[in-house]
C-alpha cells in the first residue's frame, strides 16, 4: 500500500507541476484575449446575473441560473478555503496569496468557456430539467463516446465517492476534537442527513444548497469582515507584504518566488475548480434563456470563491502577528489566530462553519454524479446503486484513515481536467460565437437574449436550442 501511495503522489507530481498547470495557465490566457477579457469587461453584467437569477421564478422540474450557481459554490467552498489557504500561506509565503488572485483572473474566462459550452450542449432529463457537463460535449459534439465514458466515470468517482468521503473524515475529526462525538456517530448522522437531501433529486439538492451557501459563506466573510476592521491599520502593510512576496524571497517563511507561484498557482485551481471540469456539471441544469448567461454566472462563481472566501481566509490569517512563529498549519493555525483575536468562543463557530463548508460540498460534490449518472447508464436503478454507494462512503471516510485516498483523488481530478482542457480548446471557438451573439442583442436592448443554434459555425450534438416557447425565461 505504501508502495502505491508513493507511485500515485508521484505521477500527480508529474501532472499537476507541469502537464496541468501550462495547460490551465495557458488555456487561461489564450481564452482572456479571445473573449477580450470577458471576466473584467462585463463583471456588472456578471454581477446583474446573478441578482436576477435570485429572484427568477422557473419551471416545475427545473433549477434556476442562481441554484445552479449555489449548487458550484457548495462543491468549489469547502473546508480548504479555510484549511487549504493557511497551509498555502506557511509553505508559500504571503506571495502564494497574489499568484491565488492571478489564477483566479484567468481561470474566470475558462469557467466562462466551459459553462457556456456546458450549457449550449445540455440534455433533457428524465422528469424534466436538463443535464449536461463535459461528458455530454466530449460524447455529442467531439463525438468521442469513449471519452465521455471515461470522464463521468472519473467525476462519479472523484466527487461523488472520493472527496464525499475526504470531507465525511474532516467533519467526524472536528466533532471528535470539540465535543468528544464518536465518529461512528457521526458517520451515522452525516449518512442520514446526506439520504433525506439526496434521494430528492436534483431539484431538493438545489433548494437546499440554494439558501446553505449564502448563510455559511455570509457567516464567515462577516467574521473575516471583523477580523480586518479590528487591524484596519496593517491591512496596507498586509497587502504590500504579498505583493513584494510574489515576486522574491520572502523575509518570514524564507519562501522563494519560485515556491510562491507554485503554492499560489496549485492552491488557486483547487479552490476555485476553473477548467477542471466539475462546475460545467452545474452549468448545464440551469434554465437560462441563454448559454452566455450561465457562463457568466459561473465566472463570477470563481470570483466569489478566490476573491472573497480565500482572500477572507488569508487575511484572517496575515493580520495576526504571530501566524509566523505559532507553528501551525491549516485549520489549527486558523483558529489559533481567530481566538487570539476574538477569544474562544471562535473554536465552536469554526467547528460549526467546517460542519456546514463540509454538508454543503458532500450535496454538491453528489450533484456532479448524479449528473454524469445519467450518462454512464440512463436506467434509473444506476443512481439509486450509486446513492447507496455515496452513503456507504460517507460512512467510511468518518470511521476511516484516508491517507492514499488523497493521492488517488489527485490522480482522478488530474486525468478529468486533462480531458475537459483539451475539449475545450477544441469547441472554444462555440462559445465565442454564442458571446458574441449574447452580446449583440443585448448592445440592441433585449433585456433577456435568446439563444439560436444558427449562429454557431455547425449545430452537432445540439438538442435543447432553440427553447420552446413554453418555457419561462430565465
Amino acid at each position: 500500500m505504501e508502495l502505491l501511495n508513493t507511485l500515485v503522489s508521484a505521477v500527480n507530481n508529474v501532472l499537476w507541476s507541469y502537464v496541468l498547470i501550462v495547460m490551465l495557465v495557458g488555456l487561461g490566457l489564450w481564452f482572456s484575449f479571445r473573449t477580450g477579457f470577458v471576466q473584467i469587461r462585463h463583471l456588472r453584467e456578471m454581477v446583474r446575473l446573478v441578482a436576477e437569477g435570485a429572484t427568477a421564478k422557473t419551471k416545475k422540474g427545473h433549477i434556476s441560473t442562481f441554484q445552479a450557481f449555489c449548487v458550484s459554490t457548495a462543491s468549489r467552498v469547502g473546508v480548504g478555503n479555510i484549511a487549504g489557504i493557511a497551509i498555502a500561506v506557511v509553505v508559500g509565503g504571503p506571495g502564494a496569496v497574489f499568484w491565488m488572485w492571478v489564477i483566479a483572473l484567468l481561470g474566470a474566462a475558462t469557467g466562462f468557456v466551459e459553462s457556456t459550452l456546458a450549457q449550449i450542449y445540455k440534455v433533457p432529463r428524465r422528469g424534466g430539467g436538463f443535464v449536461g457537463g463535459p461528458a455530454y460535449y466530449i460524447g455529442n459534439a467531439l463525438g468521442s463516446r469513449w471519452g465521455a465514458w471515461l470522464f463521468a466515470v472519473l467525476i462519479s468517482v472523484t466527487y461523488g465517492l472520493i472527496f464525499n468521503s475526504v470531507q465525511a473524515n474532516t467533519m467526524a475529526l472536528s466533532l471528535k476534537a470539540s465535543f468528544d462525538v464518536d465518529p461512528a456517530w457521526t458517520g451515522l448522522g452525516i449518512a442520514v442527513l446526506t439520504g433525506l437531501v439526496i434521494f430528492g433529486g436534483l431539484n431538493r439538492i438545489a433548494r437546499v444548497v440554494g439558501w446553505m451557501v449564502p448563510l455559511m459563506a455570509g457567516a464567515y466573510l462577516l467574521l473575516a469582515a471583523v477580523v480586518t476592521v479590528m487591524n484596519i491599520t496593517l491591512v496596507p502593510e498586509v497587502l504590500l507584504l504579498i505583493v513584494k512576496s510574489a515576486f522574491g524571497v520572502d523575509a518570514v517563511t524564507g519562501a522563494a518566488f519560485g515556491m510562491a507561484l507554485m503554492t499560489g498557482i496549485k492552491r488557486g485551481l483547487f479552490s476555485n475548480e476553473a477548467g477542471m471540469g466539475s462546475v460545467p456539471n452545474a452549468a448545464a441544469t440551469a434554465d437560462a434563456s441563454h448559454p452566455v448567461k450561465q457562463g457568466l454566472v459561473q465566472a463570477l462563481g470563481v470570483f466569489v470563491d478566490t476573491m472573497f472566501v480565500c482572500t477572507a481566509s488569508a487575511m484572517i490569517v496575515l493580520l495576526s502577528p504571530d501566524w509566523h512563529s505559532a507553528q501551525l498549519t491549516g485549520i489549527e493555525l486558523t483558529q489559533h489566530v481567530l481566538t487570539g483575536q476574538l477569544g474562544a468562543w471562535t473554536n465552536t463557530f469554526m467547528t460549526v462553519i467546517v460542519l456546514f463548508f463540509a454538508f454543503s460540498s458532500i450535496i454538491g460534490n453528489y450533484f456532479y454524479g448524479e449528473v454524469n449518472m445519467d450518462f454512464i447508464s440512463r436506467r434509473p436503478t444506476a443512481s439509486w446503486i450509486f446513492r447507496g454507494c455515496v452513503l456507504v462512503m460517507v460512512y467510511f471516510g468518518s470511521v476511516a484513515s484516508l491517507n492514499i485516498v488523497w493521492n488517488l483523488a489527485d490522480l482522478f481530478m488530474a486525468l478529468m481536467a486533462m480531458l475537459n482542457l483539451a475539449a475545450i480548446a477544441l469547441l472554444g471557438r462555440y462559445a465565442f460565437a454564442a458571446m458574441k451573439d449574447y452580446f449583440k442583442q443585448r448592445s440592441e436592448g433585449v433585456e433577456n437574449p435568446e439563444f439560436d443554434p444558427s449562429v454557431l459555425p455547425a449545430t452537432r450534438g445540439i438538442v435543447c436550442w432553440p427553447r420552446k416557447k413554453d418555457e419561462e425565461v430565465n
